[in-house]
């Protein structure tokens, strides 16, 4: 029993992680109905900003949280910045285009920033260590009489807690200000908003600035998870599976993203549990499980079309 719950709270503490990325997927699908593929690659860019200007805001001592935070609020502004260029220069232009134009030139751009970061003027092929800016250390919940233990780690508690404020702050801007008021009413409609006063093109620029955030963020709690080596193609696989869960939940829907990244982790850690290569199987597994019962997802809705 306490093997299963030391199992769920590995699984719930990589899913916040891929429940950050896939709410990237999410909100900008539910603004435009747009997969912006790239979220996977703004994913590795929060992880290597971090590094780069963590490590150089410490200048020969030792990491620790002051040069984490610097880091990660270095890391996210770049992020934001680089998802408000992203949408200006590569998606407005084809707004009006077929979404099959869009999907590919999300693709392009995600193979550009991947092969662009791996010039050697810029962070090169070699991988960079995640430093260790807060201590690695373990508190032990429960023991059991074989010998069992159910432990939390330091940094269980990190991403636990900027996940939990992370999903309320992102409720709050949704549901309780002017701005996700807009949002909720340009993915409605679009035209109907625009006639009503909102500005659109603000309002998805906006969408795609804060799912850059919360990719970078991602990436950020990601090196604090694993403190593996960082490099230009780490983000494919996360990605992936955030996709998946964005799928899994019902893409468009926060709760579906945040839902769905959970059971990612879960279904990894139980995979990997069993065997080191099931992790991601276990995945898609799951993603075909849902589909065949709910082809638009559990938290998803049927689109209606009108003839």
């Amino acid at each position: 029993m306490l093997y299963l719950l030391q199992q769920l709270l590995n699984g719930l503490e990589i899913g916040a992680v891929y429940a950050l990325i896939a709410l990237g997927y999410t909100l900008v699908y539910g603004i435009i109905k747009l997969i912006n593929f790239a979220y996977a690659d703004i994913f590795m860019l929060g992880a290597y900003f971090t590094v780069v200007v963590g490590t150089a805001s410490w200048a020969g001592g030792r990491a620790g949280p002051v040069q984490l935070l610097l880091g990660g609020t270095v890391a996210l502004t770049l992020c934001g910045a680089i998802g408000y260029a992203m949408e200006k220069l590569a998606y407005k232009p084809l707004r009006l285009k077929p979404r099959l134009n869009a999907l590919i030139t999300a693709l392009g751009v995600s193979l550009f920033i991947e092969n662009f970061c791996q010039l050697k003027w810029v962070f090169g092929k070699s991988a960079r260590a995640f430093p260790d800016f807060i201590p690695r250390r373990s508190i032990t919940l429960l023991s059991g009489t074989d010998g069992q233990t159910v432990v939390i780690s330091s940094s269980f508690l990190v991403i636990a807690t900027v996940a939990a404020a992370t999903l309320t702050g992102l409720w709050f801007i949704v549901q309780r200000t002017l701005i996700g008021k807009q949002m909720r009413a340009v993915a409605q409609n679009q035209d109907a908003a625009r006639l009503m006063g909102v500005n659109v093109d603000r309002i998805i620029s906006f969408t795609f600035i804060l799912g850059a955030v919360l990719g970078g963020l991602s990436g950020l709690l990601f090196g604090l998870k694993y403190g593996k080596l960082t490099n230009p193609l780490m983000g494919f696989y996360p990605g992936l599976i955030a996709f998946i869960a964005a799928v899994t939940g019902g893409i468009g829907s926060i709760p579906g993203a945040v839902v769905g990244g959970a059971l990612m982790g879960i279904m990894e850690v139980a995979g990997n549990s069993i065997n080191s290569e099931f992790g991601k199987g276990f995945a898609f597994l799951l993603l075909i499980a849902v589909l065949v019962v709910r082809p638009y997802g559990i938290f998803g809705r049927p689109e209606l079309e009108k003839v």
